[in-house]
């Protein structure tokens, strides 16, 4: 199928196939508008079961990253990169060269940063090679999760006229980086916390420590809560979800 009819293109200035064969690099960088700057938005490493579920997922991102940049007032256009990978087996410092060597050659029309399977150290692996990139000193997890809670609260205002989180319902699907900071701010405002996750430490210490209720991950979603905040990967681990 040619991008240009891909369901999920919605003019996107640039579409770049990265291939390296020394490394095995298989990797799809999508600059979705540079309308209002360099296009900036993170890397995902992830075992994707073939190239069209990568190829969906980076137009997706790429064109959520134009939004966001958009409505946050930064001089930033939206893209995205994705490297069909295992974070855990596949990801070493010349993998990462070489898809810097890829976001080089763009010459500023695109910024990378973290993402899934991406950490800080690997983004500072991969600003050895090249110099444009983002975030190479701070987690943005925390950061992710407070704009997440800030979200909560406009609408819970918006609802009920008052933003104050004490007493309601949450349920959060996903205690990673994201989610377990997530939940934090919540317990702190007061939000009575139901989680769910396939790695079971993760949930026990999220009720030790912040007094939530176990879920099982298969009805999560089907609570009956104020709030529903979906942080994990999909059931499958070769379907990502594609949130902005």
């Amino acid at each position: 199928m040619c991008v240009f009819d891909h369901r999920e293109f919605d003019h996107h200035e640039q579409v770049l196939f990265c291939h390296d064969a020394a490394t095995g690099l298989h990797a799809i960088i999508a600059v979705h508008s540079t309308v209002l700057g360099p296009a900036v938005g993170g890397c995902r490493i992830h075992p994707y079961p073939n190239d069209a579920a990568a190829l969906t997922d980076v137009l997706r991102l790429s064109k959520g990253m134009t939004h966001k940049n958009a409505l946050a007032g930064l001089p930033l256009g939206g893209g995205k990169a994705v490297i069909i990978a295992d974070p855990q087996r596949d990801k070493t410092p010349d993998l990462l060269h070489a898809f810097a060597r890829h976001v080089q050659s763009l010459g500023g029309r695109y910024y990378t940063a973290e993402d899934v399977g991406v950490s800080v150290a690997d983004i500072a692996t991969i600003r050895e090679v090249t110099e444009y990139v983002a975030g190479a000193t701070r987690d943005p997890s925390p950061f992710t999760a407070r704009g997440v809670f800030e979200a909560m609260r406009a609408a819970i205002k918006h609802h009920r006229g008052s933003d104050s989180m004490a007493g309601v319902k949450v349920a959060v699907q996903g205690l990673g980086h994201v989610g377990m900071r997530l939940c934090e701010l919540l317990h702190d405002a007061g939000a009575v916390l139901f989680v769910a996750d396939v790695n079971a430490r993760a949930v026990d210490e999220a009720v030790a420590h912040l007094g939530a209720v176990a879920v099982d991950p298969t009805q999560i979603h089907a609570l009956e809560v104020d709030i529903f905040a979906p942080c994990a990967w999909a059931a499958s681990s070769t379907t990502p979800p594609s949130a902005i």
